[in-house]
């Protein structure tokens, strides 16, 4: 087995990117104080918007209830004499029988009835651009035929060429536990590894007419919660995990360095045009472990102490070396690592692993997980 440990140490400046049901920064209490929080999903969700604009179409997928409206629209696609309502039966009938159930939706309030749209299933599916592909032909092949899809046949469909998306974050089916995907990546929530107290801002917005006509007083007023953090964030890759869902070497390592490269550069867009709050990483330190994935977390579980003497990015780099450094000690050394580094990050990690830039560990990590599964062989 090999797992992949991305830790990353990254400084947000005012900013509110995750909030919770009230609209406040989330947090969460570690080492007896209140933290910031930036969930799990928050950031996976960040991540798979960045695999939009970085990986090709057929590497991504679709997590959507509308899954008859895309297989709709690649039936067509393929063969453009199917009409309207005869893909959409056909859409239908292949989720169907892969054990997906689609029902028309409830139409909107003052609709006319027939108006409701296409079918769509109960809840979000996650499904590739090649499993639609794939159903897509075996629909249009049944249409052809006048005869149904067989649920081995549509089954197949789904369950093969996975895109990267898929593999790495998990699909979970609730009408057929057989389509469910085991996710090969874990994200942990991040937390600052210091202290915080939510700050507001009152702000006010001037009418530009009334402003003009020299009137006194804002045509709107109201207040944001916000708070400013140094975040420890964590993930792991199972790098034969990964390989399982994927079913080939090559794709395992672009798909492995692609998640890395998209955690680490990716960002929430919570309050963005408010704060402009988007950073980059100040530390990444990358790991290959061959027993299990460390959270090293209990880096910061005594919260970094702020201090006019050092700054919270050094102090919190050193600890996360010390901490990787004790773990290793007492439960055994990665068989490698990497680290990117800015600022004060810099000095902490010198020799603790080879340091390069973003595109260098992106390259080099390719080649590694390549040369992994190679000797699993």
């Amino acid at each position: 087995m090999a797992f992949i440990d991305v830790h990353i140490l990254q400084a947000v400046p005012p900013s509110n990117i995750n909030r919770d049901d009230t609209g406040s920064p989330k947090t969460a209490v570690f080492g007896g104080v209140r933290r910031a929080r930036v969930s799990s999903q928050a950031w996976k969700r960040a991540t798979r918007r960045r695999f939009n604009a970085t990986l090709n179409r057929s590497d991504i997928g679709y997590r959507t209830k509308q899954i008859v409206e895309l297989l709709v629209d690649e039936i067509r696609s393929i063969d453009t004499s199917i009409e309207l309502p005869d893909a959409e039966l056909a859409a239908s009938n292949a989720f169907g029988s892969a054990g997906i159930k689609v029902t028309k939706p409830r139409p909107a309030k003052n609709a006319p009835e027939d108006d409701v749209g296409m079918s769509e299933a109960g809840y979000l599916v996650f499904l590739s651009t090649n499993q639609f592909h794939k159903l897509a032909e075996l629909a249009i092949a049944a249409h052809r035929a006048g005869a149904k899809i067989g649920s081995k046949e549509a089954k197949a469909a789904i369950n093969s060429d996975h895109s990267f998306d898929v593999a790495l974050f998990g699909r979970m089916v609730a009408d057929d536990a057989e389509l469910s995907v085991d996710a090969a990546a874990q994200v942990a929530h991040a937390i600052s590894v210091h202290a915080v107290e939510p700050e507001f801002d009152y702000y006010t917005a001037i009418d530009d007419l009334k402003e003009e006509d020299k009137e006194t007083g804002a045509g709107m007023i109201g207040t944001v919660e916000f708070n400013s953090s140094t975040l420890y964030r964590y993930a792991t890759v199972s790098v034969h995990g990964l390989r399982a869902n994927l079913g080939d070497d090559a794709a395992t390592a672009r798909a492995t360095a692609a998640f890395v490269e998209s955690l680490a550069l990716s960002m929430p867009t919570g309050k963005q045009n408010s704060f402009a709050n988007r950073t980059v990483p100040d530390a990444i330190l990358v790991s290959v472990r061959a027993d299990q994935p460390v959270n090293l977390v209990g880096a910061f579980e005594n919260p970094v102490q702020l201090g006019a003497e050092t700054s919270t990015v050094r102090t919190a780099v050193r600890e996360l070396v010390k901490r990787d450094k004790e773990v290793a000690s007492a439960y055994g050394a990665p068989s490698y690592r990497w680290y990117v580094s800015v600022g004060d990050a810099v000095e902490p990690l010198e020799g603790h692993g080879d340091r390069v830039s973003v595109s260098e560990l992106v390259d080099q990590l390719e080649t590694h997980v390549l040369g992994l599964l190679g000797e699993s062989l």
